[in-house]
């Protein structure tokens, strides 16, 4: 009835995102850029950067094929199901609360809705994340050391029967403040550069989709990179390998700042276009598939 009254007014069309277009889109934009997530977690296992980038890759092909490079999709696609799902859903739902149709909601309220559904999300997704940092690390490892996941499912049943329901939530604490980073930086940053963008004029299609993505996904993995070299050192890690947190910390300090920023511009490399694809999968899933509302 809306919709009717809006085009009878003349009145152009809006269009609301669903709860579960986030988690689509994520999931979407992981199959295109796990490969790059891959070599960014065998950089960041290393204490020292003994091997490139492309070196990394080059010897994962050799080793494994090029399928080895797509270790743990599995994985990578049930995460984003369950963590990018909650966050975006969270997001979206809380901005309608505070003004009709989410628009104009002050930065600093952005934030801390962000911040409050990156954590649970992050929670939530913590086994899923395990279990892929795991399966891509695998490769790496003698094959008579490897986990051999054969995949997100069976990584879970096998963690909760070897190492208990405690087990699947290690490194949550890395993962859900690594969450609340990346939320912030992502949505938060999108849709404040988005809203700028169109204030400017700018069209809301993919042109203007395209910059501010490429924009929250710098400033995303700036304020990541360092919790996100502790989070996939504390999945990969062996029990007991590490007395708790802190002591990872103070090891991987031993590198100096660096050692915090390991694998910073791999990271954008894939962070970039996965924050990029991810809206646009998001936006084209809006616009196309959104619930509609006259503006």
């Amino acid at each position: 009835m809306l919709v009717q009254i809006g085009k009878i007014l003349g009145m152009e069309e809006k269009r609301l995102a669903r709860w579960w277009m986030g988690g689509v889109a994520s999931a979407g934009a992981c199959c295109f850029t796990q490969w790059l997530d891959t070599i960014k977690v065998h950089q960041q296992t290393q204490q020292e950067v003994k091997d490139s980038m492309y070196r990394l890759t080059v010897n994962i092909v050799k080793q494994e094929g090029l399928m080895g490079l797509n270790y743990g999709l599995s994985a990578a696609i049930l995460r984003q199901l369950t963590y990018s799902t909650f966050r975006f859903a969270f997001y979206e739902y809380v901005k309608q609360r505070v003004t009709p149709l989410g628009e104009g909601v002050p930065f600093y309220q952005k934030v801390g809705i962000g911040a409050i559904g990156g954590a649970i999300g992050g929670y939530i997704g913590t086994p899923a994340d395990m279990i892929n940092v795991r399966m891509q690390n695998d490769t790496k490892l003698p094959p008579d050391k490897r986990r051999n996941y054969k995949h997100a499912f069976d990584g879970i049943a096998r963690i909760y029967k070897e190492e208990g329901a405690r087990g699947l939530f290690a490194g949550a604490t890395a993962a859900t403040t690594r969450s609340v980073f990346m939320t912030v930086g992502q949505l938060c940053f999108y849709d404040q550069i988005k809203s700028y963008l169109l204030e400017w004029k700018f069209k809301d299609a993919f042109g203007t989709h395209f910059l501010a993505s490429l924009l929250a996904g710098a400033v995303a993995t700036t304020l990541t990179q360092p919790i996100d070299v502790i989070k996939t050192r504390v999945m990969n890690a062996k029990p007991g390998e590490y007395k708790n947190t802190w002591d990872l910390i103070k090891y991987t300090a031993k590198l100096g700042p660096q050692g915090f920023f390991k694998g910073y511009v791999l990271r954008f490399i894939r962070l970039a276009p996965h924050t990029i694809l991810t809206f646009v999968f998001y936006e084209q899933l809006r616009l196309n598939l959104g619930i509609q509302v006259p503006s």
